[in-house]
């Protein structure tokens, strides 16, 4: 969610000397968590007002034209331009050289300089509205409209942020912070919140109390899944722009400005939280009725699909059919039209259950929807009509309203909780005053009794339906207002009776410690569903997978039943901003049929199971030392992790596997996972290009602990040891499993050889067609004393012969 630092002034005064970096931070540790600030005022660097003095032709070029453009302090400038309604005396957004603009409201922000076009020098660029972020504001039908900015209080040189008001600072605050806190999801909450945290007044909305109106009809058929409906008929409208001032704020928190009835629906709703909606009245039928569905009623919504509805959705209707979804969108044929002058405001509550399960059944996520299913009060509705009814009045002369209705049966009751303080002091490890206490707690509107050892609290209704109903929640409030950081940390005393060794946890812990400590791996964390292209990508058959009744978005259907998904997923996006990386993530499975029955084509109910599974990305040049480098790390896994070895075998390619390189995993004589090259196809799918992937998935669960220690004490050698490499040329079938084989044979009274690695494979026209050079290392060493050079090559010549004699090697020259 976007905040305008400007819009949440309206409500609470903000010191100036008071940071915008601290506000911020307090918020985070006390609130919400603010993810990122954005000074709008940077994003029109060096773009000015301009006033255009004379059009003159291009010589040298029909559709372009030479501007002289006043951009203050008495300078003139030529600037070549193809706008298509250019006109002595416009004023228009000049791009100084310097400034950052789109071309033709596409691509990457190029940088403006002093440049020749067609043989004339051009200063800067005179912009239209796409080029510089501003579409949505000042919309146009032709690409070479240029941006008309006469109807603005603004000298020639003006900066354009200042000219147009944008000196606004915009907080993007996380969604999830947001998910059991209601009342933040508008700029009033937060700044109630920021009220309490710096003891700031806090602004009321005086209430709307129509006079001698005559009574609305409007029936409410379920009062539990609409608690409140307020409708409001108003004549005298127009369809026109709002003013700017109210568009640029709807813009800058990520809407649409539409026009003013509208902008003030959009308007209400981002600053008080609470939804609303106006019906062209002059085609509702009869009255209002808020019902149930009947089943499969047709619904045509604002956004042109068409639903079948379920006897479990509410909707508002008229006489004759739905006009409306309640509380997630209205219809096409009743909502605000091109011709409307009348409407009927619908300010209500929803029940949130109901909503979001129409929401979801539909696929239809609207901000108006986001804010019921967190379950909203019945009592913002009057903050919400006080403030809609106030703007009907600025912006059209001579309104009337013609209908009121409030039906309001059940009020929605303050909770009251009362907290022992002596419970209170001992749960936060710190005694607070009780002044501090109710301070804090009455700025966010709480009502506070204070009785010897007892704390009353009366909770504000827009904190009582569901965020806040026992005295945990009050000790959560007392210890955020104070400040988490405020608090001084204590030792806890606790007892150990015994030691508890938990194997399989331990697996899973020193895996992923060896893949980020000792393989340099980044690890990454993902949600526990997947998103359908990269299903689809990686596996045609969803048979086994396990789809979810309400999916978080339309296109993330199915809960993970392998890692490879997201794990895709996450290397798609690395690779906007790395070449080579490495990562890994263990996380739960589900399928409907377990790990070991996937292979062994036997049914299992659904199942979870843990998975690892890593990824080595690279360029698509070095797929051979990728391979190596993932098998290699996989090869030393049980070592590190102390479990029985990983052995290396083809049984059956993985699906989404390149078709030669891949190998099957397998652990105590079974199949556990898979290392494969992935293919080009599923690469294109996910949005891989120019990049090879090495991808490994593991079933940790299936992996075997050693009970105890099975290292063994080896001594230091006493005598020197010695390394040699030999180079040698193998057919190209010839495995580095049995040339290791073959080397490691006994061999003499006393073997010499104390250990045997690969290091290279060489193809390539130096070596003959068919043949590989292979790269042995050999460590040589006698425990009984020195070896001279003519023992050490002995040894190796024997080494050598009984390669030429297993597999018609030779000796590379």
């Amino acid at each position: 969610m976007k905040l305008s630092m400007d819009w949440i002034k309206d409500y609470v005064k903000i010191p100036e000397n008071l940071e915008l970096s601290r506000i911020a931070y307090d918020l985070t540790m006390s609130t919400v968590e603010v993810e990122g600030i954005t000074e709008l005022s940077k994003n029109f660097s060096n773009i000015i007002v301009g006033l255009v003095n004379e059009v003159l032709p291009h010589p040298n070029a029909d559709k372009l034209r030479i501007c002289k453009t006043d951009i203050g302090g008495g300078q003139i400038k030529e600037i070549v331009c193809g706008g298509s309604n250019l006109n002595a005396g416009m004023k228009v957004a000049v791009a100084c050289p310097g400034a950052m603009v789109r071309w033709h409201g596409a691509g990457e922000p190029v940088e403006i300089k002093i440049s020749k076009l067609r043989g004339v020098e051009s200063y800067g660029m005179i912009c239209a509205s796409s080029e510089i972020g501003l579409a949505d504001l000042f919309p146009t039908t032709e690409e070479a409209t240029i941006v008309d900015l006469s109807a603005f209080d603004a000298a020639a040189g003006t900066n354009l942020a200042e000219a147009l008001d944008l000196n606004d600072v915009i907080l993007e605050i996380d969604n999830k912070s947001l998910t059991n806190r209601p009342d933040l999801w508008g700029h009033y909450g937060i700044a109630r919140e920021i009220s309490a945290l710096y003891n700031l007044p806090l602004k009321e909305f005086a209430p709307f109390t129509p006079q001698s109106v005559p009574d609305l009809e409007i029936t409410l058929e379920d009062t539990q899944r609409s608690p409140r409906y307020i409708g409001v008929k108003i004549e005298g409208l127009s369809i026109k722009p709002s003013p700017f001032k109210i568009q640029s704020r709807i813009w800058r928190v990520g809407m649409h400005p539409i026009n003013a009835i509208v902008d003030i629906t959009n308007y209400v709703m981002l600053a008080i939280g609470q939804p609303t909606h106006a019906f062209d009245s002059d085609n509702i039928e009869g009255h209002i009725t808020v019902r149930r569905a009947q089943e499969s009623e047709k619904l045509l919504l604002l956004n042109g699909k068409e639903l079948s509805l379920s006897a479990n959705d509410l909707v508002i209707a008229d006489n004759e059919a739905p006009v409306g979804l309640a509380g997630v969108m209205g219809g096409s044929k009743d909502s605000v039209l091109p011709k409307t002058t009348k409407v009927i405001l619908e300010i209500a509550n929803f029940d949130s259950k109901g909503i979001r399960h129409t929401a979801m059944r539909y696929e239809v996520r609207t901000e108006a929807a986001i804010r019921y299913e967190k379950g909203i009060d019945p009592e913002r509705c009057d903050i919400a009509l006080s403030l809609a009814m106030q703007m009907f009045a600025d912006f059209f002369s001579g309104i009337s309203i013609t209908g009121f209705r409030d039906s309001y049966p059940e009020h929605l009751k303050s909770k009251e909780i009362d907290v022992s303080l002596d419970w209170l002091e001992k749960r936060l490890g710190k005694h607070i005053p009780n002044d501090d206490i109710a301070c804090k707690l009455e700025h966010l509107g709480f009502k506070v009794n204070f009785d010897k050892n007892n704390m009353h609290v009366t909770v504000p209704t827009w904190r009582s339906t569901g965020d806040i109903s026992i005295p945990d929640d009050i000790m959560e409030e007392v210890a955020r207002l104070h400040g988490y950081e405020n608090f001084e940390p204590t030792l806890i005393t606790t007892t150990f009776n015994g030691a508890i060794n938990q194997l399989d946890i331990d697996i899973d812990r020193k895996s992923r410690e060896y893949l980020a400590c000792r393989c340099g791996m980044q690890e990454i964390f993902t949600y526990p569903w997947m998103t359908d292209e990269y299903v689809n990508a990686l596996f045609p058959s969803n048979k086994d997978m396990l789809s979810l009744s309400m999916p978080p978005s339309p296109n993330e259907h199915y809960i993970r039943s392998s890692l490879l998904p997201n794990l895709c997923k996450a290397i798609e996006g690395n690779l906007r901003f790395f070449n080579e990386f490495a990562i890994f993530e263990s996380a739960q499975v589900f399928s409907n049929r377990d790990f070991k029955a996937v292979y062994d084509k036997r049914e299992s109910l659904p199942h979870e199971r843990r998975n690892i599974a890593g990824a080595f990305v690279g360029d698509t040049g070095d797929v051979n030392s990728l391979f190596r480098k993932a098998k290699g790390i996989i090869n030393y896994l049980p070592r590190c992790v102390h479990i029985e070895p990983i052995t290396f075998e083809k049984i059956e390619k993985p699906i989404w596997s390149d078709g030669v390189v891949w190998l099957n995993l397998c652990h105590g004589g079974e199949r556990i996972g898979n290392l494969a090259l992935l293919s080009k196809k599923a690469s294109l799918d996910c949005g891989i290009k120019n990049s090879a992937v090495i991808i490994f998935e593991i079933d940790i669960d299936s992996l075997k602990p050693y009970p105890s220690r099975t290292n063994k004490f080896v001594h230091l050698p006493e005598y020197p040891i010695t390394e040699y490499d030999i180079s040698m040329l193998f057919d190209l079938s010839v495995k580095w499993e049995d040339i290791r084989g073959v080397i490691a044979g006994k061999g003499g009274s006393e073997d010499l050889l104390r250990d045997i690695s690969f290091v290279d494979e060489y193809r390539g026209h130096q070596v003959p067609e068919g043949k590989k050079s292979v790269t042995i290392r050999l460590v040589i060493g006698s425990f009984k004393k020195t070896l001279t050079s003519e023992e050490i090559e002995g040894y190796a010549k024997t080494v050598m012969k009984k390669l030429q004699k297993n597999f018609g090697a030779e000796l590379r020259n």
